[in-house]
């Protein structure tokens, strides 16, 4: 199972794209979870199949109706503890 690690900058806290990311991943079967960041980002672990995590980098980039994505950083690994389901963290 791959996992990859996002930074997602832009107009993306007080959007709900926490919540918007949180559908999309239980749309296409991703477990992790996302949370904000003090500076302002949002950040993602996702871990699924490569070709799934790849279709959750598209609605990433797209963001919820409010959102204004300017950039998503993502980098690859292997999972080393596998989550049971995908959750917003506070």
């Amino acid at each position: 199972m791959m996992e990859m690690h996002c930074i997602v900058s832009g107009k993306v806290q007080n959007v709900a794209y926490r919540y918007y990311v949180q559908d999309a991943a239980d749309e296409l079967g991703v477990v992790g979870w996302v949370r904000n960041l003090s500076d302002g980002t949002v950040e993602i672990l996702a871990q699924g199949e490569p070709d799934i995590l790849k279709e959750l980098v598209e609605y990433l980039n797209e963001g919820s109706l409010q959102a204004k994505v300017e950039g998503v950083d993502i980098e690859w690994r292997e999972a080393k503890k596998v989550h049971d389901d995908f959750s917003i963290l506070h």
